[in-house]
């Protein structure tokens, strides 16, 4: 069993734990770019208190070129950061959206 079939495996036992989907989309990043767009999209949909999900579905956003999509998902995960004072991923956060916005202003 190669790595996506134990992770897809792993959502099937667990579907209620993000991590496992969390998982599974970072690993679908490195092949489909689709499956991973639907895997951050599932993220945000059914687990919105995942903090981590926020920072690497927006980076995934904006380098696919969907800037308005990305800015939307680091704030929303700015939101979610605060609410659960998880203040190392607010800053994470806040920071990558200050720079890609710097850079997407350019």
């Amino acid at each position: 069993m190669n790595r996506l079939e134990q992770l897809l495996a792993f959502c099937e036992e667990e579907p209620n734990d993000p991590f496992n989907w969390y998982a599974l989309t970072l690993e679908y990043q490195k092949s489909d770019p689709q499956k991973a767009g639907e895997g951050y999209d599932k993220l945000v949909q059914d687990f919105p208190g995942y903090v981590p999900t926020y920072y690497h579905a927006g980076q995934f956003w904006a380098e696919a070129g969907e800037e308005e999509k990305a800015k939307a998902i680091y704030e929303a995960g700015i939101h979610q950061a605060e609410q659960a004072k998880d203040f190392h991923a607010l800053r994470e956060l806040k920071g990558a959206l200050q720079r890609w916005m710097d850079e997407w202003e350019m």
